[in-house]
């Protein structure tokens, strides 16, 4: 009995539907990153890139747990000196949910190659319409 070892030829990717209504942010950064690095397949490869599309609907609908809302903070650097700017999520949440959904999911995932080309294949709308109808993506269950 030998191992199969999924390689760029015999991928096949797939369109998944999330709902983040009324779930956790984490919780669906979770699956929407495990859908992502192709774990859910039985074929898996660490070193391959064999994971699905995910669209994320309902991003503003998502909920922050506990005082998250007010005590987590977005920090990010400008490069000019002294320019640390920190955004706190309930601003993040009213303003851009989307980034806050794409910020999650990218913490999920490998900081290499591998992962920034698996977050190309993430796309988050806020509302319940997505532009992706035409890839008939399928309701991946929470």
């Amino acid at each position: 009995m030998s191992t199969t070892m999924a390689n760029a030829q015999t991928i096949s990717r797939k369109w998944y539907i999330l709902d983040a209504t009324d779930v956790s942010l984490g919780r669906v950064a979770v699956k929407a990153a495990h859908i992502l690095r192709g774990k859910h397949k039985p074929e898996f490869t660490p070193h391959v890139d064999c994971g699905d599309h995910v669209v994320i609907i309902n991003a503003a609908k998502a909920v922050l747990t506990g005082k998250k809302l007010e005590q987590k903070k977005y920090y990010h650097h400008t490069g000019w000196i002294g320019n640390m700017k920190e955004v706190k999520y309930s601003d993040l949440m009213q303003t851009n949910p989307e980034k806050a959904m794409m910020l999650a999911v990218k913490g999920m995932l490998p900081d290499t190659v591998l992962g920034r080309n698996q977050l190309r294949r993430l796309r988050v709308y806020k509302a319940a319409e997505h532009e992706n109808a035409a890839q008939k993506p399928e309701v991946y269950p929470l």
